[in-house]
């Protein structure tokens, strides 16, 4: 008894432990600084390497500081600081594919001289490794043994790429400015679908300008630029379910001031990356039953897991809170910007057929104090929650999000109080996980007893098929549906067949 063994792959996804590491960024300074209003930060993955056991890769923290000189003078400073870190896994191979999502979820000055400042951050590390399984499965070359096959869906990793373009924008204003203060840029991705060997993505990259006038008003434009990529990624189909990333190189955007006739024109160069990786759920043919004419048989199957890509969702929604001011803070006597925005994603969760989001967002606000004379800083939180109807397909699926929180307005009432209302742009991707079984291997353990009977009358109960009785008497299906061609299975009721068997002589 002979078996060919075949090997099948499957698609399983590894969500990385979530762990915290500190950085400490050292920017030096052109100017000493009186007040610092806000710190913006943001955190990116860039190299990895995947070993067996670890995920080693560096990145960078991208930071603005907006703050005022000792003469009262409001500045930014943006600093690229960089850092390594690492995740362990025993079950993390060479060849793997990785994904990893860092966020900076705290920060403190830790100290500030005429020419340094540094700032100690906190960096949330998460990430899903895409391994590619062998599934063992076995192929009989003996006359003798009897299979039945079945049609069973696999999910497997196509493959990824990534592709970086620069999305160019242009604000006019219709006045003169002393100078652009703050450029923010964000992007997020709506949809993503595939092709014939390639993936299209589309989405928005959104600006936000803050500017001082020749009037020494602080002004705030935002200008929303849509595109659509295509990223080529070899062996994609129109049935492959994609999911795509993207991200913005703070470090690299370009803000120009260009003097017009009247007023002037804010050019804007925003470099983004988008990665895209692609899965497809294919068809294949596995051994569900099994026998031998001749010998009895023993039978092992192996499970496995899968993990199965979803269609994302996304969707566009607003959220709004309050804040009232400590008494040990200078009054609001007029809010002057918006320094800079934050936003931080705690926990997704489906209900009833919705998606849930919860988060924080936060708000830098730079106001002033007549009394004082001074400029003064406060971050407003607002706790949120938001939803939307789902299209998850399974019923405790993993649920990934990215969103952007955009056209951020703050106001103050009675002077005490701060009125914060924003909108948020919501992606949300689902994975789902399966098992499944084949056939792993089969051994022999002896003969079957030899008949003692050439022709034998089975009485068999509606809906049995010609595989039934043909396992249960050691004969080829052929044989059953030969001898009893007026016969249609599965049976529409109870029914009796005859089966002749022909001696072996020895």
């Amino acid at each position: 008894m002979s078996f060919e063994k075949n090997k099948f792959q499957v698609v399983k996804k590894k969500r990385l432990p979530k762990s915290e590491f500190n950085v400490e960024c050292n920017i030096p300074l052109e100017n000493e600084i009186g007040k610092i209003f806000s710190v913006c930060h943001s955190a990116q993955a860039e190299n990895a390497e995947v070993i067996n056991g670890a995920v080693n890769y560096s990145g960078s923290i991208d930071i603005c500081v907006l703050y005022s000189t000792v003469d009262g003078e409001i500045c930014t400073l943006n600093s690229s600081c960089p850092f390594s870190s690492k995740f362990e896994d025993s079950q993390i191979s060479v060849g793997d594919k990785v994904g990893i999502k860092c966020e900076v979820v705290n920060y403190s000055i830790d100290s500030m001289t005429s020419s340094n400042l540094k700032i100690n951050c906190t960096v949330e590390q998460t990430g899903v490794v895409i391994s590619c399984c062998d599934v063992e499965t076995i192929m009989p070359l003996d006359d003798d043994i009897c299979t039945k096959k079945e049609e069973i869906f696999v999910n497997t990793f196509i493959g990824e790429a990534s592709e970086i373009f620069t999305m160019d924008s242009e604000i006019s204003i219709k006045e003169p400015i002393r100078k652009v203060i703050l450029c923010e840029s964000q992007v997020s991705i709506k949809d993503a679908e595939s092709g014939i060997n390639f993936v299209s993505v589309s989405g928005e990259v959104v600006n936000r300008i803050l500017y001082l006038t020749e009037n020494d008003r602080f002004e705030t434009s935002f200008v929303t630029e849509n595109f659509k990529e295509e990223i080529e990624l070899e062996g994609v189909s129109q049935n492959s379910i994609v999911e795509a990333k993207a991200l913005v190189k703070h470090s690299q955007v370009k803000c120009d001031v260009i003097e017009q006739e009247k007023g002037v024109s804010i050019k804007i160069n925003v470099p983004v990356e988008i990665k895209v990786c692609a899965f497809e759920e294919k068809q294949i043919d596995v051994i569900k039953d099994i026998y031998s004419q001749t010998e009895e048989l023993e039978v092992s199957t192996s499970s496995f897991e899968m993990t199965k890509s979803m269609p994302s969702d996304y969707f566009e929604t607003k959220i709004d809170g309050n804040l009232t001011l400590d008494e040990d803070k200078p009054r609001i006597d007029k809010v002057l910007f918006v320094a800079g925005t934050e936003l931080s994603l705690s926990n997704a969760y489906i209900q009833n057929g919705e998606i849930f989001v919860e988060g924080v967002a936060k708000a830098n606000v730079v106001y002033l104090n007549d009394e004082e004379n001074s400029n003064n800083s406060v971050v407003v939180e607002v706790p949120f929650v938001v939803s939307d109807k789902t299209t998850a397909p399974c019923e405790n699926p993993k649920i990934s999000v990215s969103a952007v929180l955009y056209d951020v307005d703050v106001v103050a009432k009675k002077g005490r109080e701060l009125f914060f209302d924003g909108k948020l742009k919501v992606r949300v991707e689902y994975d789902c996980e399966e098992v499944s079984a084949v056939i792993s291997s089969v051994e022999a353990k002896g003969e079957t007893i030899e008949r003692d009977c050439s022709v034998e009358l089975v009485y068999a109960k509606s809906g049995t098929e010609a595989w039934d009785i043909a396992k249960l008497y050691r004969v080829s299906e052929e044989m059953v549906q030969i001898q009893n061609p007026e016969i249609t299975f599965p049976l529409q009721e109870d029914t009796s067949i005859v089966l002749y068997f022909q001696k072996v002589k020895k």
